[in-house]
């Protein structure tokens, strides 16, 4: 798993939205499916999860946009309302939502600090990018049991224990 240092702060380009984290990312995603690809603008995104009651917003204010997903479920992008950088997203993921964030790395003052656990969608990874052969590599989707630390699994349990099975209310 990532480095267990768990203080991280971030923001946008601007400096208008500015946050802080006191906990380590439940794993970090790096994802190269075409969404991600598209919705980013770049050939991969990384996300680190956290459970969002460790994500304090500390200057500014977010702008929560619902945006379609593979899943068919939606997504909600935070974005700064002045650069409009997205800092993190929520996705359904088992009806959790509102309870993790999907923090963008890149957003990090340390994006360094926080490489990828995994790369996950790599069926549609760029052909130009060569991964380390000592990366944890997946096709699609991975196997929560073998992919996280027991510990990871019972924040993730203790999420999903107040999960509620409705998407995001599409508001496209």
């Amino acid at each position: 798993m990532a480095t267990p240092n768990t203080d991280h702060e971030g923001g946008c380009s601007c400096g208008h939205v500015r946050y802080r984290i006191l906990a380590e990312p439940l794993i970090v995603h790096c994802c190269h499916c075409r969404w991600c690809q598209r919705q980013t603008g770049a050939a991969f995104a990384v996300n680190a999860l956290f459970e969002a009651e460790h994500v304090e917003l500390v200057a500014g204010d977010v702008l929560e946009i619902v945006m379609p997903s593979p899943s068919g479920r939606g997504q909600k992008i935070a974005r700064c309302p002045k650069c409009q950088v997205a800092v993190w997203s929520n996705y359904y993921m088992g009806g959790i939502k509102d309870g993790i964030r999907f923090l963008r790395v890149g957003t990090l003052d340390e994006p360094d600090r926080l490489p990828p656990d995994v790369h996950i969608f790599t069926t549609s990874k760029q052909p130009w990018l060569t991964l380390p052969s000592e990366a944890h590599v997946v096709d699609e989707f991975y196997d929560f049991a073998t992919t996280w630390s027991q510990a990871n699994q019972e924040r993730r349990n203790a999420l999903l224990a107040t999960a509620t099975r409705d998407p995001f209310e599409q508001q496209l």
